[in-house]
C-alpha cells in the first residue's frame, strides 16, 4: 500500500489495534451492559470479558500480520483489501467460536457470549474498510499531485515495458515515476509517451549507481533474454527491489498460473478457476438451484408461450438442436419454436438475419424479449448447460470459427450458459463473433461465484430484450 516504509506499515498496525480494541468495547457495551441487563441475562466478571477480549485482539492483529494484510503493494486493488479483511474477520470469528465449543463444559468459557464476537467481527471488519478507504483515497489524491512517488527503471525496449508504460500514466494513482529506459539497440533520447532510453545495459551499474531508483522492471524482448542473467545479477547486487515481466504476450496472451514441481517453476499458458473440483461444485450448486427457481418462476410465462405457439403453427413447441457444449461434446438444447415449420430444413444451417421469412409471428416477440431460451432452465437442471457462461454454437459453424478465430475453442473449456459476460456488455445476437470470444475468454480465466451472480443480476435487471435478435 505504500512506497516500502515499514514506518508506516507499522502505523497500520497501531491503526488496527486501536480499531479492534474499540470494536471490542463496543461489543461488550452493546451484548453485556446493554442487552445482558436488560434482558436479566446472567453475565460472568468483567475482568473475564477483559481478558477474552486481549486475547481477541491480539489474535486479530496476529492474523492480519499471518495474511499478510500489512504487505499489500500498491497495485492491490479495493476489493482485494476488502475481500481480505473478510476473511480475516471470517477466520477472527471461527477459530475463538471453535475454541469456546471445544471447551464448553468450562464453566467460564461455557458462559462467554458468542454474540461478543459476532458483535466485534461485524465492527471490527466496518471500521478497518472505512478506515482504509479514507486512507486509500488520500494516498491516491496524494500519488495524483506527485506525492509518495515511486522512481522506476526499465530494462528493455519492448511491447511489455510499452504495456507498463500505458497503465503507469493511465493509473496516475498508482504513483510510478518513470525515469527511463536501459536499452540495446535503440539511440539515446528515443522515447515512448515521453519516457527516454537513457544509456544501454553496459551502463546499467554507474546508471543504478548515479540514481536514487525505487525500483528496476525488467522487460527485455525475448531475443534478447541471453543478457538476462547479466542483467538480474546487477540489479540483486544493487539492493533496489526488482521485478521481471516476461515478453510472451504474443505466446501467453491472458493470465497465467504457476505451479510448483518440487522446486521447478512451471507456467500453465491458461489459467481456468472451473478447473478446480471445488470451483465445479459450487456452480452446479448455484446452477440446480437457480434452474429450478428460473422453472417456477418462469412456468406461467413458458405455458403461455407454448399455448400461443401450438395455436398458430404446425409442429411441435419445443425446438431442439445440437450445440457443442464443454470439451467438445455435443447436446440437445432446448428452444421454443419461433420459426415455421415450413423452413424445418433451413433452421439448423443458418444465422437469423432482420425480416427473416422463417420467424413466425410469436417468434418475433420471444426472440426480442429472450424468452425462446427459457427451455433452457431444462439443459440447466440436467448439467448441459449452466445458468452463466459463453453461448453454446452449433457444430458447423464451430468448425468455421476455430480455424478463422484464435483461440476460439477454448470457450469449450467450461460449459456454455444461458447467459454470459459477452452477453451482458451488448454482444447478443447478430454481433462479431471475435469480439463475443474475448469477452468469453475473460470470464473464463476470471471466473468467481461473484461474478457469476454480478452477471444474472445484471442479466435481470437490463432486461431480456436483445435489439441484435431477429
Amino acid at each position: 500500500m505504500f512506497k516500502n516504509n515499514p514506518q508506516l506499515n507499522k502505523l497500520m498496525i497501531i491503526v488496527d489495534l486501536l480499531i479492534a480494541g474499540v470494536s471490542y468495547f463496543f461489543a461488550w457495551y452493546y451484548v453485556i451492559v446493554l442487552r445482558a441487563h436488560r434482558n436479566q441475562i446472567g453475565t460472568l466478571p468483567n475482568e473475564y470479558y477483559m481478558i477474552g477480549g486481549v486475547c481477541l485482539v491480539l489474535f486479530t492483529i496476529f492474523m492480519a500480520v499471518f495474511f499478510n494484510i500489512y504487505g499489500e503493494s500498491r497495485q492491490t486493488s479495493g476489493l482485494k483489501i476488502l475481500t481480505d479483511l473478510i476473511k480475516l474477520n471470517i477466520i477472527v470469528f471461527l477459530v475463538p467460536s471453535a475454541f469456546l465449543f471445544i471447551y464448553r463444559k468450562n464453566p467460564y468459557l461455557s458462559n462467554f457470549s458468542t454474540l461478543i464476537i459476532i458483535v466485534y467481527c461485524l465492527t471490527n471488519l466496518v471500521m478497518q474498510s472505512i478506515i482504509r478507504i479514507i486512507l486509500i483515497t488520500i494516498i491516491v489524491s496524494a500519488r495524483k499531485r506527485g506525492f509518495n512517488q515511486r522512481h522506476i527503471l526499465l530494462i528493455g525496449y519492448s511491447d511489455a515495458s510499452f504495456k507498463f508504460i500505458d497503465k503507469s500514466i493511465r493509473n496516475p494513482g498508482l504513483g510510478y515515476h518513470l525515469c527511463g529506459i536501459v536499452a540495446d539497440n535503440e539511440k539515446l533520447g528515443n522515447s515512448y509517451r515521453n519516457v527516454s532510453v537513457i544509456g544501454n545495459t553496459d551502463d546499467l551499474q554507474s546508471l543504478i549507481e548515479k540514481n536514487d531508483f525505487d525500483e528496476i522492471v525488467i522487460a527485455l524482448k525475448l531475443n534478447e533474454y541471453d543478457k538476462l542473467g547479466k542483467v538480474v545479477s546487477i540489479c540483486e547486487k544493487s539492493g533496489v527491489h526488482t521485478k521481471f515481466i516476461p515478453d510472451y504476450g504474443t505466446i501467453i496472451p491472458t493470465k497465467p498460473q504457476t505451479e510448483d514441481l518440487d522446486g521447478l517453476p512451471v507456467i500453465n499458458i491458461r489459467y481456468v478457476p472451473l478447473s478446480s473440483t471445488f470451483n465445479q461444485f459450487i456452480k452446479r450448486v448455484i446452477d440446480i438451484i437457480g434452474s429450478l427457481v428460473g422453472i417456477i418462476l418462469f412456468s406461467p410465462a413458458m405455458l403461455i408461450i407454448a399455448i400461443a405457439i401450438k395455436i398458430t403453427n404446425k409442429g411441435s413447441v419445443i425446438y431442439t438442436q445440437e450445440r457443442v457444449g464443454r470439451h467438445g461434446k455435443l447436446f440437445t438444447m432446448y428452444k421454443f419454436r419461433s420459426m415455421s415449420t415450413e423452413y424445418a430444413d433451413k433452421e439448423q444451417t443458418g444465422w437469423t438475419t432482420k425480416d427473416d421469412p422463417r420467424v413466425t409471428k410469436v417468434g418475433k416477440v420471444i426472440r426480442k424479449i429472450s424468452f425462446d431460451e427459457l427451455p433452457q432452465f431444462f439443459n440447466v437442471l440436467i448439467g448441459d448447460m449452466s445458468l452463466v457462461g459463453p453461448r453454446p454454437e452449433r457444430e458447423n459453424f464451430v468448425e468455421e470459427f476455430k480455424e478463422r478465430i484464435p483461440r476460439y475453442m477454448i470457450k469449450h473449456l467450461v460449459k456454455p450458459g444461458m447467459t454470459g459476460w459477452a452477453q451482458i456488455n451488448g454482444l447478443r445476437g447478430n454481433t462479431p463473433v471475435d469480439k463475443r470470444i474475448r469477452y468469453d475468454l475473460w470470464y473464463i480465466e476470471n471466473w468467481t461465484l461473484g461474478l457469476d451472480i454480478k452477471i444474472m443480476f445484471l442479466t435481470f435487471f437490463k432486461g431480456f430484450i436483445d435489439e441484435n435478435a431477429y
